[in-house]
């Protein structure tokens, strides 16, 4: 039997193929091998909701036209133009059984009127060639219902790549990637009364689509004109149908209790208006005034003008001499808000720059610009960029040289007036004579990292 050595090449070899091998595990336990049978439709939490809306004191008649896609929006694609649209187009339908699981309507046929009135007029006929044989002349139709509100609207926007993003890594040959997809279906439906045309209630829901790519690989060359290739992964798209059916499902959960909180229909047990139904609808509202297009909780936080700060942190030299040394450093900093995104301000900061061979205690002062990423949120990223003057301890801001700043950070609001400020900065100096070495071809820099407390005066 002939025996085989594990070497560490070997072993590593073979710890990144199980790697890739249990990657692609999870896709393959719920592989569709097998032609699967007809079941019915997977309902969503708004479809339970409607069940469980509080009973009316009298059903509303109501009927549906149209309920069209009014987007015009064609199904994106990657390799090419895509006929097929981007959204359904039977979405009376789908309203329409909303409205019944809602238990608040009695709807009323009005898509395929032409089709149901053709087939009364034959009822009609038929009844009339049978009466005037039996000698009876009675052969009318009970009249058709009408209805007390119409329900317009329909899905006007369909967003693809709201939102994309993903990750990955690859080492040797070997890694994996994830890649997600974000679109977002907008539905609007309004009830018209058929008295008077009065628009009694417009609503507005939206639903996203979720799309997701998961894939794992490996190519090595395990010995001499031999190849190791193996992959796996599994791609995950949320259909559109579904999103459409839940946005509107939704319009219809909204439509039937802002009636109810308007006073446009009654509940059959007064009692009911606390119930947990309302209670967490006018939550859900309440939770969705503080929330953005991309469903992100947030609080407008106002910053004033005026703001004071004080940081200490650590100065890292990197110059003409060798194994720089970490030192601690301290400043003060004045700013002015120029617009909700940007600052400006003045700052003076004192340090030491050190390595083997030198150590000097330095002193900034300087001006910079600050930009925010997201200037109304409690959490913002920060980006700076600055000059000044940089000079030695004890000697003449005269024997000093200027230098250009800028770096990156971010900032916390703890209140309304203090927050929490961390930055990363590189200080280029215009001259190579700081550490008075002049060596190479780039002139002396060093970085600085601090923490520091900033107040802001004034109003908001």
């Amino acid at each position: 039997m002939r025996t085989v050595k594990l070497t560490t090449r070997n072993s590593r070899l073979w710890l990144g193929l199980v790697i890739a091998l249990l990657g692609g595990c999870a896709p393959y336990l719920n592989q569709p091998l097998q032609p699967s049978e007809a079941r019915l439709g997977a309902e969503s939490n708004v479809y339970h909701q409607l069940q469980e809306l509080p009973e009316p004191q009298e059903k509303v008649v109501a009927a549906v036209y149209k309920f069209r896609d009014q987007t015009g929006q064609y199904k994106p694609s990657d390799v090419g133009a895509s006929w097929s649209t981007a959204v359904t187009q039977g979405a009376t339908s789908i309203l329409q059984r909303a409205l019944d699981a809602s238990g608040w309507f009695t709807t009323i046929e009005r898509e395929s009127l032409s089709n149901l009135l053709n087939e009364r007029k034959i009822i009609r006929s038929s009844r009339q060639a049978f009466q005037q044989q039996e000698g009876n002349d009675d052969a009318g139709l009970p009249p058709l219902l009408f209805a007390g509100i119409l329900l317009e609207g329909g899905i006007i926007s369909y967003d693809a790549n709201m939102l994309s993003g993903g990750a990955g890594a690859r080492y040797f040959g070997s890694g994996g990637s994830a890649q997600y997809r974000q679109d977002r279906v907008t539905v609007y439906l309004r009830a018209i009364s058929t008295t008077n045309g009065r628009v009694l209630k417009t609503v507005y829901t939206s639903r996203t689509v979720l799309s997701q790519k998961v894939d794992v690989g490996m190519f090595r060359f395990v010995s001499f004109q031999r190849i190791l290739e193996a992959e796996t992964g599994f791609t995950h798209n949320e259909p559109a149908e579904l999103a459409v059916r839940e946005a509107i499902e939704k319009a219809v959960h909204s439509l039937v209790l802002e009636g109810v909180l308007d006073g446009l229909w009654n509940l059959k047990h007064t009692e009911e208006m606390n119930s947990p139904a309302i209670t967490m609808y006018q939550q859900e509202v309440e939770a969705n005034a503080q929330t953005d297009y991309l469903g992100r909780r947030f609080n407008r936080f106002d910053r004033s003008r005026l703001r004071l700060g004080a940081n200490l942190g650590t100065f890292r030299y990197a110059g003409d001499y060798p194994n720089p040394l970490l030192r601690p450093a301290g400043g003060l900093q004045l700013g002015f808000q120029l617009s909700t995104w940007l600052t400006a301000g003045l700052e003076v900061s004192q340090g030491a720059l050190a390595s083997e061979g030198v150590h000097q205690e330095v002193r900034l002062l300087g001006a910079y610009t600050e930009w925010r990423l997201f200037p109304e949120t409690r959490f913002t990223p920060l980006m700076q960029l600055g000059g000044g003057w940089i000079s030695e301890e004890g000697q003449p801001l005269s024997a000093g040289y200027g230098l250009v700043t800028s770096g990156f950070g971010a900032e916390y609001l703890i209140n309304q007036r203090l927050s929490l400020q961390g930055q990363v900065r590189n200080h280029y100096v215009l001259s190579d004579e700081l550490d008075q070495v002049q060596q190479g071809k780039y002139n002396d820099f060093f970085w600085s990292a601090s923490v520091g407390i900033h107040i802001y005066l004034g109003k908001q």
